[in-house]
């Protein structure tokens, strides 16, 4: 038995290859400092949630948002022949939130640790 699911192992070669791509191919300025963090598939392989991080602000979020929505289908070409599946999964692209707020959970512990008052 494999370690994981097929869907799993088609998530991680999205991932690699949409990395890649986007180092080397794309070349729209709206998603130029955006980092895949993960990719998720359904079930049935039918769709493919695109975790993406920016760091910046509200602006630069929307900025990436339009940036792939403005070059989903060429991204669909590119992968496409790389995974060779008989349907390309619909990519659905979403922003994630979860290194901001590791960010903010880590600038509220160190203004904790630093308090002068809890030393002893």
């Amino acid at each position: 038995m494999k370690p994981y699911s097929r869907a799993e192992r088609i998530g991680m070669k999205i991932q690699t290859v949409l990395s890649e791509l986007m180092t080397k191919k794309i070349s729209d300025p709206r998603v130029e400092m955006v980092t895949i963090s993960r990719v998720t598939l359904t079930g049935d392989l039918s769709i493919a949630y695109v975790y993406y991080s920016v760091f910046g602000e509200a602006q630069a979020v929307n900025n990436a948002a339009q940036g792939f929505k403005s070059c989903k289908k060429f991204i669909k070409k590119q992968i496409a022949p790389q995974l060779k599946l008989k349907y390309m999964p619909d990519l659905q692209f979403v922003h994630d939130d979860s290194f901001d707020y590791g960010a903010r959970i880590d600038s509220i512990l160190k203004s904790v640790s630093d308090d002068p008052s809890d030393e002893i």
